[in-house]
């Protein structure tokens, strides 16, 4: 658990069912009132970013993400097949994994594939 207080950039936790980076943070200590963190956070899954503010104390699970380098090799129409380039691993993804990234990959280019549990 991570809290509030002790956000960074680049810290990623769980809220809400999904996955935020934090951009950018300013931990604020107004005259009056209760002090509050000032975050702009990117979801991991659809990359939307939003400004947000939070209590020091409010408390988030820590989300782990692994990044793999990754060669794609091809589609079968359904599926869309990547190979880990340590291990020789397949591993098989669905279009709306790889939509966005589809304009700008060619078979054999390589890829940088973030995982989340």
């Amino acid at each position: 658990m991570i809290s509030a207080g002790d956000f960074r950039k680049g810290t990623t936790f769980e809220m809400d069912g999904d996955v935020y980076q934090i951009i950018d943070f300013q931990h604020v200590k107004p005259g009056k009132g209760a002090a509050f963190v000032r975050t702009k956070i990117k979801s991991v899954k659809n990359g939307g970013s939003r400004e947000m503010t939070f209590n020091p104390n409010d408390k988030y699970e820590i989300a782990k993400i692994e990044t793999k380098e990754m060669q794609y090799l091809y589609s079968d129409g359904e599926l869309y097949y990547f190979m880990d380039t340590e291990t020789y691993e397949q591993l098989p993804l669905n279009f709306d994994v790889v939509e966005d990234a589809l304009l700008y990959l060619r078979e054999n280019d390589n890829a940088t594939i973030r995982f989340h549990d």
